[in-house]
């Protein structure tokens, strides 16, 4: 269990709360928008309505005793930088920052955040790419051009065991894992046999998963 301190109670830092609650952590958050702090006092540990630009304010909360700052300002970027660099000022472990635009990155980067994430061009992409492919269930992208995905087990492929159809040798696929009726799997091996209505979690490159699945 972490300690969270979440700034900025929009859609997205709404979403963040709800989610943290769910995992189990406690989560300090902060808007000055009144309805906002209202509207999520029931899922988190403690809300305050105030004005993260506002140093004393940050203070007074005690930026050191948490374990992740996330600034998730979405409408004023001014405020987000000036957040973002407060926090830093003030002794926070980790900040992560909200960006909408590449500029916006590189700013906030420069004024203390340690990461960076990009909620709209994360889910466009997520988008573009699993609905312009009928094989592709899900995906969660880890950098340098590598995601792991979900793809349904091809028709020739059932019956026969990952050992078998052998993909990490032709197309540099590994296979992680095997979803059935929801429920994954991690503990396979090269004589798992694969079954219709299962779904495989696999790792790899896009072109090569495109290659292999397509």
């Amino acid at each position: 269990m972490k300690s969270i301190l979440l700034i900025g109670l929009g859609r997205f830092g709404k979403h963040i709360a709800i989610h943290l609650n769910e995992l189990g952590h406690q989560v300090m958050a902060v808007d000055c928008v009144e309805e906002r702090v209202e509207a999520v006092l029931p899922i988190v540990t403690n809300a305050q309505i105030g004005d993260s630009t506002n140093a004393d304010f940050l203070k007074s909360l005690g930026i050191g005793n948490f374990d992740v700052c996330i600034v998730a300002i979405g409408n004023d970027f001014q405020s987000s930088l000036e957040t973002t660099s407060l926090l830093k000022e003030l002794g926070a472990k980790l900040v992560v920052s909200r960006a909408a635009r590449d500029v916006h990155a590189k700013f906030l980067l420069r004024n203390g955040a340690d990461e960076v994430v990009y909620p709209e061009k994360q889910l466009a992409k997520w988008t573009a790419i699993r609905y312009s492919s009928d094989h592709i269930l899900d995906y969660i992208e880890l950098g340098d051009d590598y995601a792991l995905f979900e793809v349904p087990i091809p028709f020739e492929w059932l019956s026969r065991t990952i050992g078998q159809i052998d993909i990490r040798k032709k197309y540099g696929i590994n296979i992680i894992g095997i979803k059935r009726n929801g429920i994954l799997d991690l503990s396979i091996t090269p004589a798992t046999v694969l079954v219709k209505g299962e779904t495989m979690l696999v790792l790899g490159r896009y072109k090569d998963i495109q290659k292999c699945f397509r």
